[in-house]
């Protein structure tokens, strides 16, 4: 029986998904979602691993959040203020 963290980490190596793929894949909330990724990105490390964060960005200006540390999605663009935001997706190479 794998934790929800090893779970994720299956999935994130097999294919590249956002966090409600992977919410509805084990069967969580997407914010815990979030909380996860961010405890694998520093665990991953020992393994010469790395999450790969493929940015949010903005559906109505294509404004890309590139420079965002969290990985929980933003709320609105900095920039044209829409909250049109488009999932980040994630993969452990």
């Amino acid at each position: 029986m794998q934790t929800i963290r090893q779970q994720i980490i299956s999935l994130l190596k097999k294919r590249e998904m956002n966090a409600r793929e992977i919410s509805k894949a084990l069967g969580i909330q997407e914010k815990e979602v979030y909380d996860h990724l961010e405890h694998i990105r520093h665990s991953i490390r020992p393994q010469k691993k790395k999450l790969m964060i493929y940015p949010f960005h903005c559906l109505t200006c294509d404004y890309i959040f590139k420079d965002r540390k969290r990985l929980s999605r933003p709320g609105r663009c900095p920039k044209c203020k829409q909250g049109h935001i488009e999932a980040a997706t994630f993969k452990i190479v």
